[in-house]
């Protein structure tokens, strides 16, 4: 199994694996041992879909030496393109849509008698079911709250892939973080296309602080944290939650895409620069420890360079912690591709490039302030070349934000948490010894 883009596309896969074994299959680490290789992929932007043709070609090549027998795809560029997928890459043996995972073991079977499969059950019929073998190395887990997507932002064709936005119940999101802790796991990262919108649907109100606050509660949990939080939806009650409970990492994602009222509204979002900057105050002084991440989109169009300045000069005054920028991908299906003011490629990328130079001044300036400081840093193995261990503070997403590598006199254990003094930066990583 390969599993490409998002903590949420991840978690589908990890229910097949689970599904897979429950069947009888023999799940294996290497390609060339395997029978059938299944890619999970991701389809949301240009990036993520030439990763994933890439990867599909990689295997399908290793088919053609003989060396695997079939190749499956899943995931959201399998949902988003349904039989093209299997026009342009004919060695595939079978294209299957997110509603069809629970029938992968039935799909292998009939791929292994040679038959060629495109399965599409309906989207609401991906499963919620808690049973599923985490995948994620070390300490942490992911736990899914909700599935697809009702904001229907201009630019993103994820309502049109994933489905409405349908929230699971908290007892049952409750009982499956508690299965986690009780396999060991000792960090839970809580993602939905929009956290902060849960709820909503079966309970009428957003019950995200209400969640939290319960799994707070159970035993064997250090860390929690939440990503994709919508900045319209942080209510006071869900900062002072964030503020109030020690397990919840003083850490909040907040996808902003731009600031400037204008084309927030072209790509169907709230809110103004002002309004952010109220927001964004509102938690530094409720939370004055806290570590913000945000999500950008440079050259969406209609951008003019006087917005685009407009977003430079907002990055420069917020600060940002931690950030990452995306040049706008003109995607087919959404409103935003038919757009007639769109900016040229080079553009795009350029703006982005500036950003990013920016953010890169901003974090020198935020690892500066931390040397000396201590951290409570949760082990995540061994750098044999730089002869020293690595890990995450609670300032760091796994596989989004950088890492922490550090010195040790002790052996030291995978998911053990350490305090490390901070002595020196690299880049978006911190260096320092074990204390």
């Amino acid at each position: 199994m390969v599993s490409l883009g998002c903590p949420k596309n991840q978690v589908d896969a990890e229910r097949m694996l689970y599904l897979l074994r429950k069947g009888g299959y023999e799940l294996v680490s290497d390609a060339a041992l395997s029978d059938v290789v299944i890619i999970n992929t991701c389809g949301f932007i240009e990036s993520a879909k030439s990763e994933a043709i890439e990867t599909i070609l990689e295997f399908c090549t290793l088919k053609q030496e003989g060396r695997i027998k079939a190749v499956i795809v899943t995931g959201c560029l399998a949902e988003r393109y349904k039989d093209e997928v299997l026009k342009e890459i004919p060695e595939i043996d079978a294209v299957v849509g997110i509603g069809s995972n629970e029938s992968i073991c039935e799909i292998i079977t009939d791929v292994l008698k040679g038959k060629n499969i495109t399965s599409y059950g309906s989207k609401e019929s991906l499963c919620f079911d808690d049973k599923r073998i985490i995948s994620t190395p070390g300490s942490f887990a992911f736990i899914k709250i909700a599935e697809g997507c009702d904001n229907c932002c201009t630019y993103c064709a994820i309502p049109s892939i994933r489905g409405r936005f349908r929230s699971r119940r908290i007892e049952d999101i409750v009982k499956e973080a508690e299965g986690i802790a009780k396999q060991g796991f000792t960090e839970l990262v809580v993602v939905a296309q929009d956290t902060t919108r849960y709820g909503e649907d079966i309970y009428g109100e957003s019950k995200l602080s209400e969640l939290l606050h319960k799994l707070c509660e159970i035993e064997g949990l250090k860390w929690i944290r939440t990503l994709y939080m919508y900045p319209e939806r942080i209510t006071d009650e869900l900062i002072d939650t964030i503020a109030d409970e020690k397990k919840l990492v003083k850490y909040m994602d907040i996808p902003i895409q731009h600031c400037n009222s204008q084309l927030l509204k072209r790509m169907n979002r709230k809110g103004n620069k002002q309004s952010l900057v109220d927001l964004i105050k509102k938690i530094r002084t409720k939370i004055p420890d806290i570590v913000l991440r945000t999500t950008l989109i440079t050259g969406f169009p209609g951008e003019t360079e006087e917005q685009f300045e407009e977003l430079c000069e907002f990055v420069d005054e917020i600060k940002f912690e931690r950030l990452g920028c995306f040049a706008y991908s003109q995607e087919e299906g959404t409103a935003a591709a038919d757009f007639p003011d769109q900016i040229d490629a080079d553009t795009k990328k350029h703006r982005c490039e500036i950003i990013y130079d920016m953010q890169q001044r901003i974090s020198d300036m935020f690892n500066q302030s931390l040397l000396g400081s201590e951290l409570e840093v949760v082990v995540e193995g061994f750098d044999r070349y730089a002869e020293c261990f690595f890990g995450r503070s609670f300032m760091d997403a796994p596989d989004i934000d950088g890492k922490v590598f550090f010195t040790s006199g002790d052996k030291l254990s995978l998911g053990e948490y350490v305090m490390v003094k901070v002595n020196d930066i690299l880049d978006y990583d911190l260096l320092g010894e074990k204390i």
